[in-house]
């Protein structure tokens, strides 16, 4: 009787390799588990004026650190949702931190936000219900995070009643939005925006690795 090996796997002569395997050999390697790349941390802010996305600037900047990038104040006409509780003519903006951010933080990342939220709210004479909305996610060389306290099929629970959802991913050099992807996420203004952000995000990388 002959045996041979076809890659790690062993064989006994006159049996088909598809047919049936021996043994191995060599135990196929594991991949172990390892550190997440650092992500860049980013926040939207979203109101009708422009005192609450200031505010919301200042106080993630004494927790986060330095701004690396803050885009432009865009008008947010997608959908009427969120006038009821923020009112009309709402803008919304996004702040990129210079600090290497880790993923495995979302969850309290956006508990703390939602604190600032409550604080702003509570502090405010704005008849609006939730003058300020903070939505804080990263992004890394392939894909848009966000988070949420809401489920849906398409969310990954964290923890502490937060959840992820992958709301872009990256290919073929350009942002592509899944089916699920919020309207305003789809828009190229704002693309133009998280493409800077990774540009910035790839050369950190390059710097950190020289």
């Amino acid at each position: 009787m002959v045996e041979c090996y076809v890659g790690n796997v062993k064989y006994r002569d006159g049996i088909n390799p598809k047919s049936q395997i021996i043994n191995q050999k060599i135990p196929s390697p594991m991949t172990q588990p390892a550190p997440p790349c650092p992500a860049l941390l980013l926040m939207a802010a979203f109101s009708r004026r422009d005192t609450a996305l200031d505010w919301g600037r200042d106080r993630a900047v004494e927790s986060w650190g330095p701004l690396a990038l803050e885009s432009p104040r865009f008008e947010f006409t997608q959908t009427d949702y969120y006038e009821p509780t923020m009112g009309p003519d709402l803008k919304k903006t996004f702040f990129a931190f210079e600090r290497p951010f880790d993923p495995g933080r979302l969850a309290e990342t956006k508990l703390l936000s939602n604190r600032w939220e409550e604080q702003y709210a509570a502090a405010s004479d704005h008849p609006e219900p939730r003058p300020l909305n903070l939505d804080p996610g990263y992004l890394t060389l392939g894909k848009l995070v966000l988070a949420s306290a809401k489920d849906f099929a398409h969310r990954i629970y964290l923890s502490d009643g937060i959840y992820a959802e992958i709301t872009l991913f990256y290919r073929h050099g350009r942002w592509e939005p899944h089916e699920w992807t919020f309207a305003d996420y789809r828009r190229e203004d704002y693309q133009e925006f998280f493409t800077q952000c990774r540009e910035y995000l790839h050369r950190k990388q390059k710097e950190d690795r020289a």
